[in-house]
């Protein structure tokens, strides 16, 4: 019955994890998916995963394949939820290809998805001229050139020679709202930091942070490593302005251990930008009308016991589309919200029966 079937939007992480994981205990999935392609974020713009810097397509080659080869798994591609009416066990929504065509399916429960979007930094009133200097990157377009083996200069095309990091880009900002630390961004530059020392030995590479926010086996298997075996320069500071210089990025901010200010001239800056509530995240939460938590991400009932159920019966959670998370939160959370749904269905169709 089509009322028995679950629905999970977004395919990253902890949408795979969720689909696979709920058909694997029986229940027919219907995955919905906004791109064309399974993976989200990580599959997209990642070229390596935290922390064991294993290349992202073939790490995530398994998840993958398990759910398109899984026969209890329906796949949507190039597809929106647009709409929904109805109640547990019989939620009757209305999706939306990309080419404008709809159809309304009916399912039992829904496991959203939809993960994060990276944060804006021309936000920050200019404040590192992303959109000023073309030698300004974030995180994400340093990930594209490292899945295209090198590190270069957009102005030239050249290998840089002095390379820094700023952390906290959009996240533990009270001023523009994002009043969260968004947990990755540290760890994912260390990683960039140790893959840029492997493309370029003889290049200096610097991280100014506010603070190093490494947790678990992170402080391990990325801090020291970085430090130890690459010889990354870690800077405890604030960086204020950068301006042009002939050819290269001067740097002007306060060294915060020292007590002192600093100047710095750079051939490349990359910024650690945060995570925000993705678009998809903003419209499930009307469409369905889901509570969100005081920083935008959608609420669950009982953390920091449940982190999957939603205040709407039926409704389950997973991923980066209640916060920040990295890659492992992500698929703990797919397999916890699998495994809720689907106890979830079985308790509503066994007490209907």
């Amino acid at each position: 019955m089509a009322g028995h079937r679950l629905l999970v939007i977004g395919a990253g992480p902890a949408g795979l994890e969720a689909a696979r994981g709920a058909a694997d205990l029986g229940r027919e999935v219907l995955l919905v998916e906004a791109t064309g392609e399974l993976g989200g974020t990580p599959y997209a713009h990642y070229a390596t995963l935290t922390p064991h810097l294993k290349g992202t397509q073939d790490a995530m080659q398994n998840m993958l394949d398990g759910v398109k080869s899984h026969p209890a798994v329906d796949i949507r591609y190039n597809t929106r939820v647009v709409a929904s009416e109805g109640e547990a066990g019989n939620f009757r929504v209305t999706l939306e290809s990309s080419d404008g065509g709809r159809c309304v399916e009916t399912v039992g429960a829904v496991v959203v998805a939809t993960g994060f979007q990276h944060f804006d930094p021309g936000r920050e009133t200019q404040l590192y001229g992303y959109y000023e200097f073309d030698d300004v990157i974030t995180l994400v377009d340093a990930e594209h050139m490292m899945k295209e083996g090198k590190i270069v200069r957009p102005s030239n095309g050249e290998p840089p020679k002095q390379v820094a990091f700023i952390q906290c880009v959009g996240s533990r900002d009270r001023q523009i709202g994002n009043r969260w630390c968004s947990k990755v961004c540290c760890g994912i530059a260390s990683k960039q930091s140790i893959e840029i020392k492997r493309m370029l030995p003889d290049a200096k590479v610097f991280i100014f942070y506010i603070d190093m926010r490494m947790y678990g086996f992170w402080e391990d298997q990325l801090y020291w490593k970085a430090q130890e075996e690459h010889k990354v320069n870690y800077v405890r500071g604030i960086v204020t302005e950068i301006l042009k210089k002939g050819d290269k990025l001067l740097m002007k901010g306060e060294d915060t251990t020292m007590g002192r200010p600093v100047e710095v001239l750079m051939d490349l800056i990359i910024l650690s930008v945060g995570m925000e509530p993705s678009k998809g995240t903003l419209e499930m939460a009307q469409v369905f009308n889901l509570p969100r938590e005081d920083h935008g991400f959608l609420a669950t009932v009982g953390e920091p016991l449940d982190t999957v159920t939603t205040p709407v019966p039926g409704i389950f959670v997973a991923g980066a589309a209640a916060g920040p998370k990295d890659i492992e939160d992500s698929v703990s959370m797919g397999g916890a919200a699998a495994a809720k749904a689907v106890s979830f269905l079985n308790r509503l169709w066994k007490s209907s029966a």
